[in-house]
């Protein structure tokens, strides 16, 4: 199959959003199929306002349908309402060429912490973006209910995976976490207003807290917090040592979809502590004990205190973690991709 994929998050960003989009490319293409990518390393571009690391793409309709036409694609995948998202979308609703959309990131959640007003100003753009759309790709069934509830009833489940080759708990320790006082808590994630990391940061934890990312906060809360390890953005081998030497896993955020760290972490044995709110529910379960039908395990913990949820946490076992972590295949996630890129029956919408 010759697949369209449309995206103005890309490498070199850090994030769930791009992991999953280029884990996904790299699989369709080991798979047989070709590939085109609409990303903003094919353009000139701008810092997005606030957002300095997020690259805006400058250019045209004519170009980015120019790419696609050339391309003559069996299917498009729009994964981003940004620049390229719009350009893409239009050209597809032009020539009547049907197309597929991706709910990553609440946009209007994140837009409404950063403008102070009403989210719900916000979904309007939203619902405009995805509503042409065959079908509209999910992390979650929760997250389907919550698009469906703004008029996107066309959802279809794309869940995401972790390479427990990479992301494991006998690795060595990251050296600047070797020697810190047990228990360590770790929180991975860009360093941004959105990712509520005060919340762990003030949370009452005898041990040592540690965050792993980059962002535009980072200089203020290594400022407000001398006692916390600040390591910046890590990579791969690095950045499974960091999640292996860990012995929980915060994830204060309450806007996230989904929350791809939280499964890495657990694949590392390190359970997760969260809010009770989409993701942490999504992965970790209202009981702790995930949210797969048949396990019993406690891998976590949710609770409206986060100092709690950390401790409850801790009471779970690394295997517990590992073994719920396994059940997320990114060949799976493949499939529904795949899956829903054809004409979905009316059984198939959500």
């Amino acid at each position: 199959m010759r697949i369209a994929l449309v995206s103005d998050a890309w490498a070199p960003q850090v994030n769930g959003v791009v992991r999953t989009l280029m884990t996904t490319a790299a699989m369709l293409e080991a798979a047989g199929h070709q590939v085109l990518t609409v990303t903003p390393d094919r353009f000139a571009s701008i810092p997005c306002p606030t957002y300095p690391e997020i690259r805006l793409a400058l250019t045209s309709g004519r170009r980015v349908g120019g790419l696609i036409a050339d391309f003559a694609p069996d299917a498009v995948h729009i994964a981003t309402e940004g620049p390229l998202g719009w350009l893409a979308r239009r050209w597809c609703l032009k020539n009547a060429m049907p197309f597929t959309t991706s709910f990553h990131t609440r946009f209007p959640d994140y837009a409404a912490l950063r403008t102070r007003i009403d989210a719900r100003h916000f979904w309007g753009m939203v619902t405009r973006f995805h509503r042409p759309a065959r079908a509209v790709l999910v992390a979650t069934p929760r997250l389907g209910r919550e698009l469906a509830a703004h008029g996107l009833r066309q959802t279809r489940i794309w869940s995401r995976g972790v390479d427990c080759a990479q992301f494991a708990a006998d690795l060595p320790p990251l050296p600047q976490m070797a020697e810190l006082p047990r228990p360590i808590a770790l929180s991975v994630g860009r360093v941004a207003v959105e990712k509520n990391l005060e919340a762990f940061l003030d949370a009452d934890f005898a041990g040592s807290k540690v965050v792993v990312g980059d962002g535009p906060a980072l200089a203020s809360l290594r400022a407000r917090y001398p006692h916390v390890i600040f390591t910046g953005a890590l990579h791969g081998h690095e950045l499974a040592r960091a999640y292996a030497a860990a012995d929980v896993f915060a994830f204060p955020s309450r806007t996230d979809t989904f929350g791809l760290v939280m499964i890495e972490a657990l694949a590392s044995g390190a359970p997760v502590a969260g809010y009770p709110v989409a993701g942490p529910l999504d992965i970790v379960g209202a009981d702790g004990c995930g949210d797969v039908p048949g396990f019993t395990a406690r891998i976590g913990a949710v609770d409206e205190d986060m100092g709690n949820a950390l401790q409850l946490a801790l009471t779970a076992r690394p295997d517990d973690c590992v073994a719920y972590a396994r059940q997320f295949s990114w060949e799976a996630c493949l499939e529904q991709f795949l899956s829903a890129l054809q004409p979905p029956s009316l059984a198939q919408v959500a």
